[in-house]
């Protein structure tokens, strides 16, 4: 007996492998691909404008990215001790203005240029709620805990969400000729929305992004929201706040992703990779015997014959750590 549905997971003709490069924007849940990703020593840049959440402020951050536009003093407002951005995160705020600025800027500038390089973009769409500031209509990325009475709430129709990717897509495409896109839909529930709003929110997004799948090529769509929702589909796969998928249901998302997205030659590496991670998180309880520096020097060995066969792969921080602990 099944105890577990399947989903048809269609694979990229050109799957992901080392060393290309991936380009991340979206909500919450593309950090915990990012992340892995990273560990897994894949060149990414992930988030530049922070954590973005409906399609409008995501496909708004990505244009800016192509044009390399640079934000002046007049684009920040002070709220709260703080200089912010509407169109970026609240990490980026801060007490002084031009230091405010400079960052978001340099974090412009860094996204321009590597975009211009990423081989991937993976896209998660969180919600199709967007929020507009009632003086002017201007779409905000994030209301940086301002009053509720300074916005404008509105549920994006699928025709409003398909336009917008449409005039991204386009743009990026005449940008980086070579870029593949994956999109998914982040499986984190937005039940301050309601749930019967979320998953109408959800729905949306849905149908727009396989409207874009199936008119371009070079995109795909990976399936993060159906792996969770239909395929775990029990609450022990979220956190306390039953909105946020845990640590074994984004465990399943992206071995499932691995699976899929990522070569054999790439994931034969990934499995070398895995095991000096899981080597430098190790926590002796006797660091100063022998069998300890033997285990050490043994790490760094691989380390360093990893290094020299993938010399486009960054090992220099486990090398300093190995090296600092023998």
């Amino acid at each position: 007996m099944n105890f577990m549905a399947d989903v048809n997971i269609p694979s990229p003709k050109q799957l992901i492998a080392y060393p290309e490069k991936i380009f991340l924007s979206g909500s919450c849940f593309t950090e915990h691909i990012g992340r892995k990703l990273e560990e897994l020593k894949f060149p990414v840049l992930q988030n530049p404008n922070g954590i973005l959440f409906d399609p409008l402020s995501v496909c708004k951050s990505i244009v800016s990215y192509i044009r390399n536009h640079q934000y002046a003093p007049e684009d920040l407002f002070y709220s709260n001790e703080l200089w912010q951005s509407w169109d970026h995160h609240s990490q980026f705020s801060g007490m002084e203005k031009d230091a405010v600025l400079a960052t978001i800027n340099n974090s412009q500038q860094k996204a321009h240029g590597f975009l211009k390089q990423a081989d991937w973009l993976i896209i998660t769409l969180g919600s199709s709620f967007s929020y507009q500031l009632s003086e002017d209509g201007r779409s905000v990325a994030n209301c940086h805990r301002e009053p509720a009475r300074l916005f404008n709430k509105h549920l994006l129709g699928i025709e409003e969400i398909i336009r917008a990717l449409d005039n991204c897509i386009h743009q990026l495409f005449h940008f980086n000729e070579k870029i593949k896109i994956i999109f998914t839909i982040s499986p984190v529930r937005h039940l301050r929305d309601g749930v019967i709003e979320n998953n109408r929110s959800k729905a949306r997004l849905i149908e727009a992004v396989h409207h874009m799948v199936n008119k371009f090529d070079r995109l795909y769509y990976f399936p993060a929201y159906e792996l969770v929702i239909d395929v775990l589909r029990d609450y022990r796969f979220y956190d306390v706040d039953l909105a946020h998928p845990n640590y074994a249901a984004t465990e399943f998302v992206f071995d499932t992703f691995e699976k899929h997205f990522i070569g054999d030659d790439a994931q034969a590496l990934i499995q070398e990779i895995r095991k000096i991670n899981i080597a430098r998180k190790h926590k002796p309880f006797h660091p100063e015997t022998q069998a300890h520096k033997n285990f050490l020097i043994a790490h760094l060995k691989k380390v360093i014959e990893l290094q020299e066969k993938y010399e486009n792969l960054d090992f220099r921080d486990e090398v300093k750590y190995f090296m600092g602990h023998t």
